[in-house]
């Protein structure tokens, strides 16, 4: 079936959200080191990237490395590192040519300087672009995350800048590293692993969850195409009957 033609392009999910998994079992598979899994898995997000900007998907959210991450082995980490430096080098042009903005969030003064410096030096290039937004989790933990907007919104109630009556769903998504994104609409995970580990758990309050047993490594357009032709199938009630909507 061709997923991507029957797309319905006007109801398309504004933020799409991507657990990567499944390098290291690819690589394992295959009688190679996990490093070879993760240089694979590059492959999987450039096809990634170019399958939602093809459709005008606006936001695509990518959890590269998490805070849990930082417990692998020392060496595979540093070659993850390594990677990640290549990888913006190398996708710069992909970035450019599809008008795709780049930003980060999480704890990104714990990476390594290299690896900060050239993340920033693509933020900055493709700032101007507006065509589609890609976000890259690094670093990135969603109960850090929520632990250090509750310190942001307490330390304002303390200085009265905050009227702690007035806080409310706004006030929180104002403090999250995702304050200018918008909530997750579909969430995919691959590998077969049915859990959303850590990832975005505020924002993915109502999002739908498509899990496949695809490694990434082998997540290609079509698989993509796939996941959002599932998604379109379902019905988004947002707490509400069918008859309501």
């Amino acid at each position: 079936m061709d997923f991507k033609s029957n797309i319905i392009t006007e109801k398309l999910p504004e933020h799409i959200a991507i657990i990567m998994d499944g390098n290291g079992r690819w690589a394992k598979k295959k009688g190679l080191m996990r490093v070879k899994g993760h240089e694979k898995g590059t492959k999987a997000v450039r096809e990634t990237v170019e399958g939602c900007a093809e459709l005008g998907v606006k936001h695509l959210t990518l959890y590269a490395f998490s805070t849990e991450n930082w417990n692998r082995p020392k060496m595979e980490v540093q070659m993850l590192m390594k990677l990640l430096v290549s990888s913006l080098k190398e996708e710069i042009k992909t970035l450019q040519d599809n008008k795709i903005k780049l930003q980060a969030i999480g704890c990104i003064e714990n990476l390594p300087s290299k690896a900060r410096k050239e993340l920033q030096e693509v933020i900055e290039k493709t700032a101007h672009h507006d065509h589609m937004t890609l976000t890259l989790a690094l670093s990135y933990g969603s109960r850090e995350e929520l632990i250090q907007t509750v310190k942001k919104i307490s330390e304002k109630v303390k200085n009265n800048i905050i009227d702690s009556e007035t806080i409310d769903e706004s006030t929180i998504n104002k403090h999250l590293y995702t304050q200018n994104l918008p909530d997750v609409d579909l969430m995919i995970r691959t590998s077969g692993e049915q859990r959303i580990s850590n990832f975005l758990l505020w924002q993915m309050a109502y999002a739908e969850l498509y899990f496949t047993d695809i490694l990434w490594p082998d997540f290609r357009k079509e698989n993509l195409f796939e996941a959002i032709y599932e998604y379109q199938k379902r019905e988004r009630r947002f707490g509400k009957t069918s008859e309501q909507l």
